[in-house]
């Protein structure tokens, strides 16, 4: 029963071919880096052994041979023995030649000449040159198409010298020929395998250092870096939802800490620490810093007399015309109630201080709408006072400021006041 179970399920779920393993990729890599190693030398050495090497020596030997055998030609014919030996003499003297024979057609030696005088060097290498290369050549003399006599010529092996010292460096040729080989199959291990390792951790280490958790790891051949791969992402996926949700509750929070609810200004706490840091920069830089305390001149008539809902209409009107005058570098929030508080970095001169309270003063004298689509109109108050001119802190600034705007308020023949020097507290 189990074993025909066990094939209608095999063959109702063809089984998919696995990727290969890391070990697997690993053993293969290898054997390529090795079997094309021990090939490429291999065929190497054969070629420039025994077909540069034979080929040449073979040539160059006939060629001195049947040179000799022009040069003796006469010396045979005549039956001159010392002529013919030395021309061998002359000739062979300068070349790769270890001994030269002449053979009548008898076969008896008519003449010889051996190399004297090689050291134990020469004599191994022309051991070797007779292992390696052709042991000789052997050409006719002839005189009128007939043959006389025979000469046999032997190499030295100098030549094989100057050879061997070729093949080493053809070896050397193949051997980095091989490396580079090599280097093409280690960089398939670098791609197939190092790489997608490096990249995950490289994606780690920007999750971990700069919480990068829109990064994702690239699919990869290898079974196992495959699927570490998806389950890193998919852990990715979770903590991106996670730190987009994060942010967002904490951007909320934020806002809400440091800014108005109803006029989305900078609430009292930011305001002040703005402006600790602004006058910090204003000492550092020897510059000037400007504050206008602001307050509405009917919020309470209208808020007591309408209601809440107008009162806060006419808060977030007046807010919203404070930020559209002010420039856009300089801050502008709400301390509470109806008073407002505007930061003027660079503002020295107190003629440009009542230039800008001016201009806030002319933006409330257009008409308010209500919601019931009722119109009021209102005015502020505003006091002016200027770091370092009246105060050197936060709170004596603040203190200034406020005083003037009192004064403001009390005069009502005009909508500013400046602080006065003389009751600066410092």
């Amino acid at each position: 029963m189990k074993p025909r179970i066990v094939t209608r399920y095999a063959q109702a779920h063809p089984v998919v071919a696995p990727r290969p393993s890391l070990e697997r990729v690993l053993r293969r890599t290898y054997m390529r880096l090795a079997v094309s190693a021990v090939a490429l030398a291999a065929v190497c050495i054969v070629f420039v052994a025994w077909t540069v090497l034979r080929a040449y020596a073979n040539d160059n030997l006939t060629l001195l041979a049947r040179s000799i055998a022009y040069t003796v030609e006469a010396a045979v014919v005549f039956n001159d023995k010392p002529a013919a030996q030395d021309a061998i003499a002359q000739i062979a003297g300068n070349e790769d030649i270890a001994d030269v024979r002449i053979i009548d057609t008898h076969g008896a030696i008519f003449a010889n000449w051996q190399r004297t005088g090689d050291g134990p060097l020469s004599r191994w290498v022309h051991r070797v040159a007779d292992l390696a290369l052709p042991g000789g050549v052997s050409v006719p003399v002839t005189h009128d198409g007939k043959v006389l006599a025979r000469i046999r010529v032997r190499g030295r092996g100098h030549q094989f010298a100057i050879f061997l010292i070729g093949g080493i460096g053809g070896v050397l040729v193949c051997l980095i020929i091989i490396l580079g080989a090599g280097t093409l199959i280690a960089r398939q291990m670098h791609r197939d395998i190092v790489e997608p390792l490096r990249a995950l951790a490289e994606v780690a280490h920007a999750v971990r250092r700069d919480r990068a958790f829109s990064r994702r790891v690239e699919a990869t051949p290898i079974a196992e870096l495959h699927e570490l791969g998806d389950d890193f992402n998919a852990l990715l996926d979770e903590f991106e939802v996670w730190q987009h949700s994060l942010r967002e509750q904490n951007a909320t929070l934020s806002h809400q800490a440091n800014h108005d609810r109803l006029t989305g200004l900078p609430n009292r706490a930011h305001f002040e620490s703005r402006l600790e840091q602004a006058l910090r920069d204003a000492r550092a830089l020897g510059t000037a810093v400007g504050l206008l305390y602001i307050d509405s001149d009917r919020f309470k008539e209208i808020n007591d007399t309408l209601g809440h809902d107008a009162g806060d209409a006419v808060l977030v009107t007046i807010a919203s015309r404070l930020r559209a005058t002010l420039r856009k570098d300089d801050l502008v929030a709400r301390l509470g109630g109806d008073e407002f508080v505007a930061l003027l970095p660079g503002l020295d001169r107190e003629e440009n201080a009542t230039r800008v309270a001016q201009a806030l003063s002319e933006s409330m004298l257009a008409p308010i709408t209500l919601p019931g689509g009722r119109e009021v109109t209102t005015s502020v108050s505003i006091g002016i006072a200027l770091f370092p001119l009246h105060a050197h802190d936060v709170a004596s600034l603040l203190r200034m400021a406020d005083t003037a705007m009192y004064e403001a308020k009390r005069t009502g023949n005009r909508a500013w006041q400046i602080a006065r020097e003389n009751s600066n507290s410092q």
